[in-house]
């Protein structure tokens, strides 16, 4: 049995106070009063006030949002059929190939994936832009969703889909009425890490960047080299907020699934 120790404690409260107090000093200087981010002043929200009016970075803002949906959505729809292929289909040539740029991205270095993304794009003579960076991430965050979905698709009970397939189901609707369904939670939680990975990327949304179309890391990293303002706290406070409420949202939503789950299991279970 284990036990908890004075330095397990220890050292998992500095671990999170590492991690987390940087945070929370970020969220509690963002209702600064004072200009000097590490003087408080008072209480107030005059910094979100000045953010609304800072059409800067909420056209910055709206540049990443539209990214990381479009980016998410697409590396979820083609890291699930990748998951699939990898999943379902063992022998094809160049399996191993396939699976390795699959992975590749995952331990590829930022800085490399971006430059060659750009020298790409340089290449086929594409203007950089908005189109651009959503190509990116899609390529950055697809291989993401693949092993998300791909651990679900492991433990998947394949016999559900042959039973719906002897009763007649075309594999179409098996996948959408059957697979989908089942491997639903995985297949959100891939799109909210896509999403997450989308928003907080730096490196390479600046390789694949172009004129108007300045994402909100690029905007804040070039603000913060001339000195931190309250505005920033107050714009990383809204980020945070959004990545939490995600989170937290999706967790309910995969711990209600896999509830509901487990009790149509018992039910049919019962039933037979």
């Amino acid at each position: 049995m284990n036990r908890w120790t004075r330095f397990n404690i220890v050292s998992i409260t500095l671990g999170f106070a590492f991690l987390y107090l940087p945070i929370l000093l970020l969220v509690v200087f963002s209702f600064n009063e004072s200009k000097l981010v590490t003087v408080w002043g008072g209480f107030s929200t005059r910094w979100y006030v000045s953010l609304m009016q800072n059409e800067a970075l909420l056209d910055a803002a709206w540049v990443t949002i539209r990214v990381a949906l479009i980016s998410a959505t697409a590396a979820t729809v083609l890291g699930t059929l990748a998951a699939l292929t990898l999943v379902r289909h063992t022998k094809f040539r160049g399996r191993i190939l396939f699976s390795g740029m699959i992975y590749a991205p995952l331990v590829m270095p930022d800085v490399i994936t971006g430059l060659s993304l750009l020298l790409l794009f340089v290449a086929v003579d594409m203007d950089r832009g908005f189109w651009t960076i959503t190509l990116a991430h899609t390529t950055l965050t697809m291989c993401f969703v693949a092993v998300v979905v791909q651990s679900r698709l492991l433990s998947f009970d394949q016999s559900i889909e042959e039973a719906a397939l002897d009763l007649g189901a075309t594999p179409v609707r098996t996948f959408f009425e059957i697979t989908l369904p089942v491997i639903a939670p995985a297949v959100l939680s891939g799109w909210m890490l896509a999403f997450t990975l989308s928003l907080d990327d730096l490196v390479i949304a600046s390789f694949t960047s172009g004129p108007g179309a300045t994402t909100l890391p690029m905007k804040i990293y070039s603000q913060v080299r001339l000195g931190v303002t309250p505005e920033i706290n107050a714009v990383c406070t809204i980020l945070i907020g959004i990545v939490t409420i995600g989170v937290v949202c999706a967790s309910i939503v995969t711990k209600r699934r896999e509830v509901q789950r487990q009790r149509d299991e018992y039910a049919a279970a019962a039933v037979g």
